[in-house]
């Protein structure tokens, strides 16, 4: 149990996840660096043909990302990617 803001919640407390850092890799990939101190590539390729990240198939586009409130954002804030997704389909690196 733990309590927050005055109110008590069964189970353990869940930190936030938050990417630190994102840096581009050729072939549309990702190395990031999380909170809890672990470092991923994530291939982007797969997400490529969804209506929200077509522009970024747009290398140029790509090339320019930034972090902001620990989430990867690109066009200013317009397309975004969730930390635990880029957790969950990153490759550690070692």
């Amino acid at each position: 149990m733990y309590i927050k803001d005055g109110i008590a919640y069964a189970g353990n407390a869940t930190p936030i996840l938050s990417v630190l850092s994102a840096r581009p890799l050729e072939g549309y990939k990702l190395k990031i660096k999380l909170s809890n101190g672990s470092q991923y590539v994530v291939n982007m390729t797969p997400l490529l043909d969804r209506p929200a990240f077509v522009p970024l198939r747009d290398t140029a586009t790509f090339d320019q990302v930034y972090v902001e409130y620990g989430v990867p954002m690109w066009r200013d804030g317009e397309i975004d990617i969730a930390p635990e997704w880029l957790l969950e389909n990153g490759q550690p690196v070692e």
